[in-house]
């Protein structure tokens, strides 16, 4: 999997010009699914985004989680990360989940998210974890903070 991470102020999903999806202060998560991944992936990289630590402490260094602030989390589902584009000009799917393997594994990432936040911090708001559409065109809006992004590959 590859987890695009992006520190955000704000940020937002529509599809069909209707908002689905908002966040404020916490993380952006572009997400691909590769043919490889598999449970045990899904479940280091939900615990790694929880616990990434890229949010200032009071001397302002990164050292706060997303659960550390009690900030919120967009997952958006992106089929494009996992391309190759190490030859050419064209980008290769060829190491790409298939569609029906990518919507179980983000249904199962999103089911574990909810699991392992709710229980590891009390407090958090209920709508903390927001997603994206599987398979829709969507347009994504983001306010970075930072910028800071990471990109997590498992």
């Amino acid at each position: 999997m590859i987890a695009l991470l992006q520190r955000v102020k704000s940020a937002s999903v529509t599809v069909d010009n209707k908002k689905i999806a908002s966040i404020q202060q916490g993380l952006l998560v572009l997400l691909g699914v590769e043919k490889a991944d598999d449970n045990n992936t899904v479940e280091k990289l939900a615990e790694k985004i929880l616990k990434y630590r890229v949010f200032a402490d009071p001397q302002g260094k990164m050292n706060l989680s997303v659960l550390d602030i009690k900030g919120s989390v967009l997952i958006v589902p992106q089929f494009t990360l996992a391309a190759d584009t190490r030859k050419g000009l064209r980008p290769g799917f060829s190491g790409a989940a298939s569609p029906e393997k990518g919507l179980a594994l983000f249904t199962q990432l999103i089911d574990i998210m909810w699991l392992k936040g709710d229980s590891l911090m009390d407090g958090l708001a209920a709508n903390w974890l927001q997603t994206g559409q599987f398979g829709a065109d969507m347009v994504v809006e983001l306010i970075n903070d930072g910028p800071v992004t990471f990109n997590l590959t498992m």
